[in-house]
């Protein structure tokens, strides 16, 4: 069965293992690191099976060009799944239970770089369509959702991931 909770200190080489597994280089568990030593980790669960930890996902502060400074937002970047447990639902399990989790802290928004028909299902629409751009020049694989009502009518404006997004692999 899988059960999903908060990361702790003694998930962090699980977790690494997790993200080499289901990446193709060390870039997004060396951006994990990097984000958790900075404490810019502010939702950061694991998915376990019998103890043994399965799956990651992380939520990171970002910034809105043209948003009232009490606007907070978070990226959801990245998610993992150990390929053996893949196809099984762990993938979106986490997202649920993240999205839960950033309601829980008061975050407004939340934002994702990555395939557009799979993040639909979970509420996230084209950030384009909001008036929100990204620094990576991404489209439609740009997306946004509103954890409060409201919250994306008030941003507007290029989405600014951590400075530690920019300085992984180089």
């Amino acid at each position: 069965m899988i059960e999903i909770r908060k990361e702790t200190a003694e998930d962090a080489a699980a977790i690494r293992h997790v993200l080499e597994q289901a990446f193709p280089g060390p870039d997004e568990a060396d951006l994990v690191e990097m984000l958790r030593d900075a404490n810019k980790a502010p939702i950061s669960l694991v998915a376990t099976c019998d103890g043994q930890v399965v799956g990651h996902i992380l939520f990171s502060p970002v910034t809105i060009e043209f948003a009232p400074a009490t606007l907070t937002g978070v990226g959801l970047a990245p998610v993992a799944v150990l390929p053996e447990f893949q196809k099984r639902g762990v993938g979106s399990n986490l997202i649920r239970k993240g999205l839960e989790e950033c309601r829980k802290a008061g975050y407004d928004i939340v934002v994702v770089l990555g395939e557009a028909g799979f993040y639909a299902r979970f509420g996230f629409s084209r950030a384009g369509d909001h008036g929100l751009g990204n620094e990576y020049g991404a489209d439609e694989h740009f997306m946004a959702m509103e954890l409060r009502d409201g919250a994306l009518a008030e941003a507007k404006g290029i989405v600014r991931y951590q400075p530690e997004f920019k300085e992984v692999g180089s």
